[in-house]
């Protein structure tokens, strides 16, 4: 048992807090808060604390985001009284892991300390200070808002996008609001906060750099120690990891000790679809004298490095884990919830098992977040997702000033001593599009020769990482092209992140990219029927009502639905019509460019869609909405992320069937491609059939044949690919606004299962696109399947988990199809 005695402050270990304003922007109604304190949760935030104490509605419903902005241009005290009891330890220290994010931190009268980073910890030396029975903790936040405006006019303004100065701030920069994301600029003791008391020698930190030699595992522990003062005892460490067992003594002040232990036979741990995900614990102990302490962790032992050499066609960017490249299907992060610390292990592991269904093999955690709770890397590498994980910095321009500078160091340095154990980490990425913006955005003007991130990017960075995790890959940014005379968003050269799609052109441009890695792109569409309802409530609703504004955060949004279905979907006629026809869209969009992505394989190694999750209730990007319901794009997404995935993809002569192959066995199966009627029956028009043999992890592209690529009547026929496997594709020779296809085409049978309740569907000529809502009924309920498409004579099973079954027939808006828009 470690001699160091730790005891909790948060609310879960017995301590009692209570919040106030202190001065701001307080209305009138809530101007009690000045005078008489509210009960706070810690770890919590002041937004949850006023919420549970029911002072403000809910965030997140109709306009309530606008009411509440005072919260963070106004400052928050928090406030605890503890009882205390010596024992016998020579030293007391207040830890906090996170404080969000400026602050003054006093103890019985006594100031401790000021903070202004939410991505670190602190701790403070409170001997002395720390008084037998009853002591009182105050720690006093400024506002958010305020603070960075005060920033602002002290030492100038960087550009940056969205309205607050979020890079004024080490704070995370999404919290100010951002184009998908609510502005709830919040203050509070956001990670676990406790007193710790120790005598002559304690473990710091300790970093697990696990490795391998051929079949060997090599696990490097570098073990950092504080040493009291005048505290004279040697200390042994020992290292304990897949049954190895290794000892050193080192002297009294040493400031870091580096043990090397080998362990002759190990499993590597791999990413999902690759192999298994074997941990290893490590225990860590420290021994001097009469005093102990202890270290626990898990490792994986693999390796990972990026190769970006130049080749004929430019500069790759692949992933390679034990020296296997990666095909990347991934997503990006965002976090969780706008309000962080209602996240725990449940909720993240609902999140990440989103990732799996959906075939992905790694997210990144992108620059405007957080780093992430253990919880977040744990169940990674529990579940073999590869982790990107961004430095937080996001579309502006930082400051290199001193005070910033030394935050930045503390932060990263931090960051990666405590992320270095997960075996899911596998790149570090200096910045999300700052590199890109100092080139093409404006920003040299304003400016005016200040610098602006590049020293943290290109010198600070990458030396914080060749110190302390020298194994892991660092990226100076994303995109990035990996060499300074190329344009940081090239195509031809590293990693790209494509947005003209979406905010300027037509899906149908991504086949024009071929980019070596795709790290950012996307398409927007609205959350289910049921997330979007429980927040907007205008009268009529409508695509551009004031509440349904409000959760629509990209410029012009909503007229880039609009704008965006082009000949692809028709114009709404019915607010049901619009949920459907832009959810439709936006997963019919990334897929096209997911589809075209992975033809292009080995040029193309990897796709990372904008993004994952949603943080509240709002029209986005995401493929998950606020709620946990997942949207057609994550069907979709789990569709053309498949290990195998057949497709039908335009070229300068032709059609062609793509075939990758994502796996390590050979693809031999047979295909037939037909020509085939949308009219009743189905008519097959022409048919052939080719053998399909594709080596493991790679790509072939077979020439559609001439006589199912040729239509005699192009508005009433498409192309069904299928192989004897099971995997299948569609091709069109027109787009939906000109193709023939009948209302009736199907039929819907609903039938009792042990769970909730089946739905097969029944096509007697082609279906486009079927799929179930079952939100619609019942907010709880949940759909196995979407975006089914059935020629004549097939049928599919929806499978619905519910607490009640539908009364009657299912029709639309609960059961929808290309067909109930277009027939």
């Amino acid at each position: 048992m470690s001699s160091l005695n730790a005891v909790p402050l948060t609310t879960a270990g017995g301590a009692s807090w209570t919040v106030r304003a202190v001065d701001g922007a307080v209305p009138d109604q809530h101007s009690a808060l000045l005078a008489a304190p509210v009960a706070a949760n810690v770890p919590g935030e002041v937004h949850t604390d006023l919420l549970a104490a029911g002072l403000i509605p809910d965030p997140f419903d109709g306009d309530n985001e606008g009411r509440l902005a005072w919260i963070g241009e106004t400052s928050w005290s928090y406030r605890t009284v503890f009882d205390w009891e010596s024992d016998g330890h020579a030293v007391q220290e207040l830890v906090a892991d996170g404080l969000d994010t400026v602050a003054t931190v006093t103890m019985n009268g006594t100031e401790l300390g000021r903070t202004a980073n939410q991505h670190r910890s602190y701790r403070f030396d409170v001997t002395g200070v720390l008084v037998a029975e009853r002591n009182e903790l105050v720690i006093e936040f400024a506002g958010p808002v305020t603070a960075a405006r005060s920033e602002v006019e002290r030492h100038g303004e960087w550009p940056h996008t969205n309205h607050h100065p979020y890079n004024a701030l080490r704070k995370m920069a999404s919290n100010f609001g951002w184009d998908w994301g609510p502005d709830v600029a919040t203050v509070g003791i956001w990670r676990p906060i406790r007193i710790e008391s120790w005598t002559g020698v304690r473990i710091e930190s300790v970093r697990p750099l696990a490795g391998l030699d051929r079949d060997r595992g090599v696990l490097d522990t570098r073990v950092a120690l504080a040493w009291a003062d005048g505290f004279t005892e040697d200390a042994t460490i020992t290292v304990e990891v897949g049954g190895t067992t290794t000892e050193m003594t080192v002297p009294a002040g040493t400031a870091e000790a580096g043990i090397t232990s080998t362990i002759d036979s190990v499993d590597r741990w791999w990413p999902r679809g690759h192999g298994e995900q074997p941990l290893y614990d490590v225990a860590v102990a420290l021994r001097a004298g009469t005093q102990s302490d202890e270290w626990s962790g898990r490792v994986g032992f693999r390796t990972v490095r990026i190769e970006v050499a130049p080749d004929q066609s430019g500069s790759p960017f692949v992933i390679l884990v034990n020296d296997k490249p990666i095909y990347v299907r991934g997503a990006n992060w965002i976090p969780d919830d706008a309000f962080v610390t209602r996240l725990d292990r449940t909720t993240y592991e609902q999140s990440i098992r989103d990732a799996v269904d959906a075939r992905m093999n790694l997210l990144r955690v992108w620059g405007g977040g957080i780093y992430e709770s253990d919880d977040f890397y744990d169940l990674c590498s529990e579940l073999g997702i590869l982790v990107w994980q961004d430095f937080l910095f996001a579309c502006a321009a930082y400051s290199e000033d001193a005070s910033m500078r030394g935050e930045v160091e503390a932060e990263a340095r931090q960051a990666v001593t405590r992320l270095s154990q997960h075996a899911s980490l596998a790149v570090w990425n200096g910045n999300n599009e700052n590199i890109w913006g100092y080139v093409e955005w404006g920003w040299r003007v304003p400016l005016a020769g200040r610098a602006w991130g590049q020293g943290y990017y290109f010198d600070l960075l990458p030396a914080i990482m060749a110190e302390l995790d020298p194994r892991t890959p660092y990226s100076p940014g994303s995109p990035y092209s990996f060499d300074q005379f190329i344009h940081p968003n090239d195509e031809r050269n590293g990693t790209m992140h494509i947005w003209d799609v979406w905010n300027q052109v037509d899906y149908t441009t991504y086949g024009k990219y071929k980019p070596r890695f795709a790290s950012e792109f996307g398409f927007q569409g609205p959350p289910a029927w049921s997330t979007l309802t429980s927040v907007v409530h205008d009268e009529p609703l409508d695509p551009y009502g004031q509440q349904m504004l409000v959760h629509q955060k990209a410029h012009e949004g909503n007229l880039k639905l609009q704008r965006g279905l082009g000949d692809h979907l028709p114009l709404w006629k019915t607010i049901n019509d619009w949920h459907w026809i832009t959810q439709l869209n936006q997963a019919r969009a990334v897929a096209y460019g997911i589809e075209h992505f992975r033809s292009l394989f080995p040029l193309n190694m990897g796709a990372v869609v904008w993004q994952l999750n949603d943080n509240w209730p709002v029209i986005s990007w995401a493929a998950v909405d606020g709620h946990g319901i997942r949207k057609p794009l994550w069907f979709a997404l789990q569709r053309v992320y498949a290990d195998r995935l057949l497709t039908v993809q335009s070229r300068e002569d032709g059609p062609v069937v793509a075939a990758h192959n994502d796996t390590d066995s050979v693809w031999s199966t047979s295909v037939t491609v037909s020509r085939r009627s949308t009219e009743a029956g189905g008519e097959v028009l022409a048919q052939e059939t080719f053998a399909l043999e594709v080596e493991p992890r790679s790509a072939v592209l077979n020439s559609l044949p001439a006589s199912v690529a040729a239509s005699s009547d192009p508005a009433a026929e498409y192309v069904e690919v299928r192989a004897d496997d099971g995997s299948s594709t569609y091709w069109y020779f027109v787009e939906d606004t000109s193709l023939r296809l009948l209302r009736d085409a199907y039929t819907a049978l609903v039938s009792v299962s042990d769970d909730g309740y089946d739905v097969t569907v029944t096509a007697s000529a082609l279906a486009k696109d079927l799929a179930l809502f079952p939100d619609r009924l019942d907010p709880a309920a949940r759909v196995d399947s979407c975006l089914i498409t059935l020629s004549a004579g097939e049928s599919h099973t929806f499978r619905v988990t519910a607490a009640s079954t539908p009364d009657g027939p299912l029709g639309v808006p609960v059961l929808r199809s290309v067909n109930d828009l277009v027939g």
